[in-house]
């Protein structure tokens, strides 16, 4: 059976319909930021990204949610997601009162301060270049080698085990001790989640 063509995302269609206003997914221009504003970092709840950032350029408070598209397996299907380069964080540009509009939303844990602002700046806009020119970054950096892992969809949901070596963006090899023993097993990342 043929593969479905694929969807849009939805984020991608709002955006569309927005009629040409600011999108969160590109860091803001000078002229959409306030002139007595700083960069800070809202730490978001789960999944409340891009709840968060929908709802601050609504405000007209500039911010920046750098994301990139994985795709998802459900069954034989695969969907592509934008995933945040930066799970539970946002970068927010904004004065006390853009502040506080982001804490009303409800979706904010923690402001943190940004103390250098050049450099955050400076990283911020090589992120948003990368992401412009179509780099793969990867949005699994938790999964360094020796941290422990679970596999969380697919045929070898909750087995566990430890990272044994990074091979490329997406791909990464599972140790499993079995019988005293230990095999490997490449698995595609986005199946994995860090055990705490």
């Amino acid at each position: 059976m043929p593969e479905a063509p694929e969807q849009p995302l939805i984020a991608e269609a709002a955006a569309e319909t927005r009629g040409g206003s600011v999108d969160f997914r590109r860091l803001p221009s000078a002229a959409d930021r306030a002139p007595d504003a700083a960069w800070m970092v809202a730490h978001t709840k789960p999944r409340q990204e891009k709840a968060l950032a929908e709802a601050l350029v609504a405000a007209d408070v500039a911010c920046f949610l750098p994301v990139v598209r994985h795709a998802r397996f459900y069954g034989h299907r695969k969907r592509w997601v934008e995933l945040p380069l930066f799970p539970s964080y946002a970068f927010v540009h904004a004065d006390a009162e853009g502040r506080l509009r982001a804490l009303q939303t409800k979706r904010v844990a923690q402001i943190l301060p940004a103390t250098d602002q050049a450099t955050l700046e400076h990283e911020l806009r090589q992120i948003d270049l990368a992401l412009a020119g179509g780099a793969h970054l990867d949005p699994f950096p938790f999964l360094e080698v020796g941290r422990r892992v679970v596999v969380v969809r697919g045929p070898f949901m909750g087995m566990e085990g430890l990272v044994d070596e990074r091979r490329t963006w997406d791909r990464l090899v599972l140790n499993v001790s079995m019988l005293g023993r230990a095999t490997s097993l490449e698995i595609d990342a986005s199946v994995l989640e860090a055990v705490d």
